[in-house]
């Protein structure tokens, strides 16, 4: 009976190891994503959600986002950020409720919180896709929107994570 306890003791330090990784793996490619000039490419261009970068005679030139609206660029521009300081905050909410709750209760204001920053990557992307690069047909999507997807699917599976470990501890 003591074995059985100890492993099922060293299976949850696994499981909690493993969110906070992978919840720290998703927090880093947010950051990359938003901080990233990769969101729309072609041979001479590279734009982020602050700026674009131009190739002229072999050297990267920066101008400003001109032709976007800017209603769309500052809604994709805030929720990124956003996206960014909910998972932030969800992971030193996750710790802290770690130590200071009980069972039943511990994990479901960080669900909440993971929930708030899926939905803020799933606008920002959904806006760039929709309104920003619409019927532009040369260039594509560079690795900075693919990570803001990938986050997305992350965050979500963090969230019912939470949201789970929050049931079955009850």
């Amino acid at each position: 009976m003591k074995l059985m306890a100890e492993r099922f003791q060293k299976a949850t330090m696994l499981v909690l190891a493993g969110i906070i990784v992978l919840h720290i793996t998703t927090i880093i490619l947010l950051l990359v994503a938003t901080i990233d000039n990769a969101w729309w490419i072609t041979d001479s261009v590279s734009t982020d959600l602050w700026g674009r970068w131009e190739l002229t005679k072999s050297v990267w030139h920066y101008t400003n986002l001109e032709n976007y609206p800017e209603e769309y660029l500052q809604t994709v521009q805030a929720t990124s950020v956003l996206a960014c300081i909910f998972a932030i905050l969800a992971l030193f909410v996750f710790v802290a409720q770690l130590f200071t709750l009980p069972k039943g209760q511990r994990f479901t204001f960080t669900g909440i919180l993971q929930l708030i920053a899926c939905l803020c990557i799933m606008i920002a992307a959904s806006i760039y896709t929709a309104e920003l690069h619409a019927n532009e047909t040369l260039g594509g999507y560079g690795h900075s929107y693919v990570l803001a997807w990938i986050s997305f699917v992350f965050t979500f599976l963090l969230a019912v994570t939470y949201l789970i470990l929050r049931k079955k501890s009850e």
